[in-house]
């Protein structure tokens, strides 16, 4: 692991402020929130940092990182937690999930205030199942640990809000990043929601190594759904570079997107409702 986790944000190769491009959101958490109960010494926090802005990051979490003695994440996400004394930040890799949970299980069991930070919520596609993953498979003594899950706006229903209620009936979320799963599986998913009429967000839609991912996914939803289904491209939601597109299916193509932006294909009942001010896409609650 030399190298790829970080013991400080002095000696890390991508220092906080640095990785993120422009308009890096920083959260500066230097003091704790006057009487806040203090949580015991020696606990692991997986927390989720919202879609992007700071001011959708919930106060449990603005809490537990401001009594953390270290944050542990992937480079960017770190890099959203400004340093201060008392705090070593530790960022890593985003192909090291299993190391990263890992080393801040031991750093919890040494007696340290350890928070994991994933974006959106942890428990989806983050880092909260890779730490009990790592907890499954290590020592007995690591399930005595104080361990919580703080939740946080995931990006599917920032962006669902920022468009309207495009996920206002059922819905599903599927990742399309292949790194921890086939692409076979991938597909066969992509049908079946397809075939049931969900609307559908997709999550890691494109990357520089899955240019074409996303066409795939849309060519599966063509052999299923009619012409007039929508599609939402949410870049970047609740930052100063969020952008919207709303494009029927036809017209969807891969390079639409990026790994900042959310992509949700309604169902077949999904509308759109035009007006000055901007459209706006809802999905009706009932089916008559």
């Amino acid at each position: 692991m030399a190298g790829r986790i970080c013991r400080d944000a002095r000696t890390a190769r991508h220092p906080p402020g640095r990785g993120c491009g422009r308009g890096a959101l920083f959260l500066d958490l230097a003091d704790p929130r006057p009487g806040a109960a203090t949580l015991s010494a020696g606990w692991l926090a997986i927390v989720g940092l919202g879609p992007g802005a700071a001011r959708m990051l919930t106060p449990e979490v603005t809490e537990a990182i401001g009594q953390a003695s270290d944050v542990i994440g992937y480079i960017p996400y770190v890099a959203r937690v400004a340093p201060r004394a008392g705090l070593t930040l530790h960022p890593s890799d985003n192909r090291v999930e299993i190391d990263r949970a890992g080393h801040a299980l031991r750093l919890a069991a040494a007696g340290g205030r350890v928070v994991v930070v994933s974006s959106g919520d942890p428990g989806v596609f983050a880092m909260a199942a890779a730490v009990f993953e790592a907890l499954e498979a290590g020592p007995d003594h690591w399930r005595d640990l104080d361990i919580r899950v703080l939740p946080g706006i995931t990006a599917m229903l920032a962006a669902s809000a920022a468009a309207g209620a495009p996920l206002g009936h059922d819905f599903c979320a599927i990742n399309l990043s292949d790194n921890l799963k086939p692409w076979d599986v991938i597909e066969r998913r992509i049908a079946l929601a397809a075939a049931a009429d969900f609307a559908i967000a997709f999550y890691n839609p494109r990357s520089r190594a899955r240019p074409d991912g996303l066409d795939r996914a849309f060519a599966v939803l063509r052999e299923t759904c009619d012409d007039a289904r929508p599609v939402l491209f949410a870049r970047a939601v609740t930052t100063p570079e969020q952008r919207l597109r709303i494009v029927p299916l036809p017209q969807a193509r891969g390079e639409m997107a990026d790994m900042r932006t959310m992509v949700i294909i309604g169902s077949s009942r999904t509308r759109l409702i035009d007006r000055a001010a901007g459209p706006l896409l809802y999905t009706p609650r009932s089916i008559s």
